[in-house]
């Protein structure tokens, strides 16, 4: 046989190879009563679609044509495996609920290499019962108010000092929440050592969603590079710190001395366990909060009525503290319209599109589905709060829906910005306190336009596809 037929045969062999298998694929869906859907290409199902539709500013067909077509929690299969995906608010809340009984924990595999075992959100069990409880103990309203406003408030007023001319929003809103987390974690001010290790985050979290393998992505090898980096940056730090304790120099408090105290459910915790911990916590807190602060302004900026009524609400705060320019706790207690604005801003942004599980076993659901166990299951929070039957014009920027009691009422099971259940955010109360404190010095400090037409992207994370960019002027005080 000559080579040409050689390879036109094992061509066709292996199509309806793949073909059979789809088949039997298909076949096993209605014997196991999956929900309904499609799985795609072999092998690699309907992630370039996935991938496609969040590249561009508007992903919603991906969802909203599956949706129409198979009703809220239907079938697919995306980054290498078959998944349930539901946009359906009351299977979430099951899903979410049910963390360590029914589903578990479970990330592509770009996501669990770059963050780590250890990281926060890949943790299970008794480990990840005690990190998250040590996790929310510093970030809890207390703390809040008795240690971390004054640092927040510092470091916001600090980076906008440089503010001048032509700005790219994202890029400093990445300075102040990487700032802050690095101070919060390790008590390091701004210098050339943070300055370098934001450097390599930035590449860390490109490789996110990437295919796991460095031979066939630079951009997971450059990522897996950097995130080689910043382990040992971090395991230095723990070393020394370790050493300085036993040493007898004094205890500072931050979350590493929590991990290496003994009390209160610290100590006990490896290098390896710590650094992965705090390695995960730093791209949270680094890049989540910034986006949403870059999309609140962009959001505002496009809705002037909203931004004249934020403004009024904090320069009023700002008369009545007279020459002081430092928020305090009754300060950002008295912003009912400035959370109005984090709420919408926080629906409409999606910075955490949903999340991914793993069935632990044979699971049904609602209209009578299975998912198998073992398949992953994402339970979509953008599905839900981009749906019209949960808010009303769903897609459009409202903040005042928040003021409305009935509204207000019917979102309490819908609106999942920081997830719900044991994994739920530990630090949703202070993501939320560092907008506002950001907004408050934004507006009675500057005005604002867009440099140049930008748009927003959602993979393989959300944001300003180029950063931003916006013409900042000092206002004058009292101006509007």
């Amino acid at each position: 046989m000559d080579t040409p037929t050689l390879f036109l045969s094992s061509f066709f062999f292996l199509l309806t190879f793949l073909l059979l298998l789809r088949s039997a694929a298909v076949f096993s869906r209605r014997k196991r009563h999956l929900p309904p859907g499609n799985l795609g290409l072999p092998l690699i199902g309907e992630t370039l679609q996935l991938i496609s539709a969040y590249k561009t500013a508007n992903p919603e067909p991906f969802i909203d044509d599956r949706v129409s077509k198979y009703g809220t929690v239907f079938t697919t299969h995306i980054f290498g495996e078959p998944t349930v995906f539901s946009a359906d608010p009351e299977t979430n809340r099951f899903i979410l609920q049910n963390e360590g009984r029914l589903f578990e924990s479970s990330y592509p595999g770009s996501i669990s290499n770059l963050l780590g075992r250890y990281s926060l959100l890949l943790m299970r069990g008794s480990l990840h019962k005690r990190m998250h409880s040590l996790t929310m103990s510093f970030a809890n309203s207390s703390i809040i108010k008795d240690h971390l406003l004054l640092d927040i408030d510092r470091l916001v007023r600090l980076n906008m000092e440089s503010w001048t001319g032509r700005v790219l929003l994202m890029e400093e809103a990445k300075k102040i929440t990487f700032q802050l987390t690095v101070k919060q974690l390790m008590s390091f001010d701004p210098c050339e050592w943070t300055e370098n290790l934001m450097k390599e985050y930035m590449l860390v979290i490109e490789g996110f969603f990437t295919i796991p393998l460095p031979f066939f992505s630079s951009t997971y090898r450059k990522a897996i590079q950097a995130r080689r980096k910043v382990a040992e940056e971090l395991s230095v730090v723990v070393r020394e710190r370790r050493e300085a304790r036993a040493g007898g120099a004094g205890r500072k408090k931050d979350m590493l001395e929590a991990l290496l105290d003994g009390e209160g459910g610290g100590g006990g915790f490896s290098d390896e366990e710590i650094v992965d911990f705090m390695l995960a916590l730093l791209v949270a807190g680094y890049e989540t909060t910034s986006t949403i602060m870059t999309l609140a302004v962009k959001f505002l900026y496009e809705t002037p009525h909203a931004l004249t009524q934020l403004k009024e609400e904090h320069d009023e705060i700002r008369s009545r503290k007279g020459g002081s320019q430092a928020l305090e706790w009754d300060d950002y207690k008295s912003m009912p319209f400035t959370q109005c604005v984090v709420n919408e801003t926080l629906r409409v942004a999606n910075i955490i599109s949903g999340v991914f599980r793993r069935a632990i076993t044979d699971i049904n659901i609602k209209a009578g589905y299975t998912i198998p166990k073992g398949w992953k299951v994402f339970a979509s929070f953008r599905g839900v709060h981009l749906d019209h039957d949960h808010f009303k014009d769903a897609r459009s920027f409202d903040p005042w829906r928040w003021q409305s009691n009935a509204e207000l009422t019917s979102s309490l099971n819908v609106f999942t910005p920081f997830g719900g259940g044991p994994r739920r955010c530990p630090g949703y109360e202070l993501s939320r306190v560092e907008l506002s404190v950001f907004l408050h010095h934004l507006v009675t400090r500057f005005s604002w336009k867009p440099a140049e037409e930008d748009k927003l992207v959602f993979f393989p994370t959300t944001r300003m596809q180029k950063r931003y960019p916006i013409i900042v002027q000092t206002r004058s005080y009292g101006e509007m």
